[in-house]
């Protein structure tokens, strides 16, 4: 089979389309022929060795849709499913045209849905979902705060929210992507560039939950809290460090949650969250599709900041 990997740290220009073995699966496994997948970020910082990886060469990827090669542990050939828990229990998988996921991992994909869709709910859909709801415990009436509403999870979350029955704030750097968000249903969009984030928010009484994507904005969200508020710092897309007033956090008695790419639903609600796409209740937000082998090309359109949600890269 075919796989992008990478054999050494460095650029997106280490990401080379090779020929590899077909995987074997193991006894509680099923073979899924993959379609499509998804660029993350920990693709990114595994690629340069940010985040190493076990063993070189690697196969990136920490999602994967696709068909079923052959009958399976209920699984029927034929049958479209995703993983439902990244292949990144192994570390990845999802550039290669081929792989052996656990039964217990996998969700199918309802009529209604593409492969493409499918990809872009993967991981970003099911870490909305759970930091919500399964972890954050968001109700209807709260209000809300999802940072980075342009990205993959915040673009969900958003959505997930509104349907929920809770008031959305999130934060765009521009006019257009502040438009993409308010379709997407944002009661509130801040541009975070232009105005104080903590003020809005509590010129409007503060927020229940904050899903903090961008990590150095933890003083904000704090900020921005109302008393006994809750945040889930789920990202750390403006870095690793940040310094936070305790006596504010300690004042509010604000909760903050640590959690990431691994932090996803169960595959039960994944078939969910699929079936509120095919009857049209959410709306994927996808920035681009492009063929597996250009996968370089779409690490430097994710590293650019350009993107508004999803980039999905598809096996022939």
């Amino acid at each position: 089979m075919k796989a992008v990997q990478f054999a050494r740290y460095g650029g997106p220009e280490v990401l080379e389309l090779r020929e590899v073995p077909d995987p074997v699966p193991g006894p509680e496994d099923v073979l899924v022929a993959v379609k499509a997948t998804t660029v993350n970020r920990l693709d990114l910082f595994q690629r340069d060795g940010s985040r190493p990886v076990a063993n070189l060469p690697f196969t990136p990827g920490l999602e994967a849709v696709g068909v079923v090669v052959q009958d399976a542990h209920g699984f029927r050939a034929g049958e479209r499913v995703m993983t439902a828990r990244a292949p990144a229990a192994k570390g990845g998988g999802g550039y290669a045209s081929m792989i052996a996921v656990p039964a217990s991992d996998l969700a199918r994909i309802p009529d209604g849905v593409t492969f493409e869709q499918a990809a872009s709910a993967g991981l970003a859909a099911s870490t909305a979902w759970a930091s919500l709801f399964d972890l954050g415990h968001l109700q209807a009436g709260e209000r809300v705060l999802i940072w980075a509403g342009s990205s993959g999870v915040g673009s969900f979350a958003i959505q997930f929210a509104r349907h929920a029955g809770a008031w959305v704030a999130t934060t765009a750097s521009s006019e257009e992507r502040a438009a993409t968000l308010r379709d997407l249903g944002a009661n509130l969009v801040i541009n975070h560039r232009q105005q104080d984030v903590a003020q809005v928010l509590q010129n409007e009484g503060g927020v229940n939950l904050v899903i903090e994507l961008v990590s150095t904005t933890l003083p904000i969200s704090i900020n921005a809290c109302a008393p006994e508020g809750r945040i889930f710092l789920i990202g750390n897309l403006g870095g690793q460090q940040t310094n936070v007033d305790t006596q504010v956090w300690r004042l509010k008695r604000v909760q903050v949650t640590g959690g990431g790419t691994g932090v996803r639903t169960s595959p039960a609600n994944e078939e969910r969250l699929l079936k509120m796409i095919a009857d049209g209740t959410v709306k994927p937000l996808i920035a681009r599709t492009m063929p597996v082998e250009q996968a370089a090309d779409a690490h430097r359109l994710l590293a650019s900041g350009e993107p508004q949600g999803k980039i999905v890269l598809t096996h022939s």
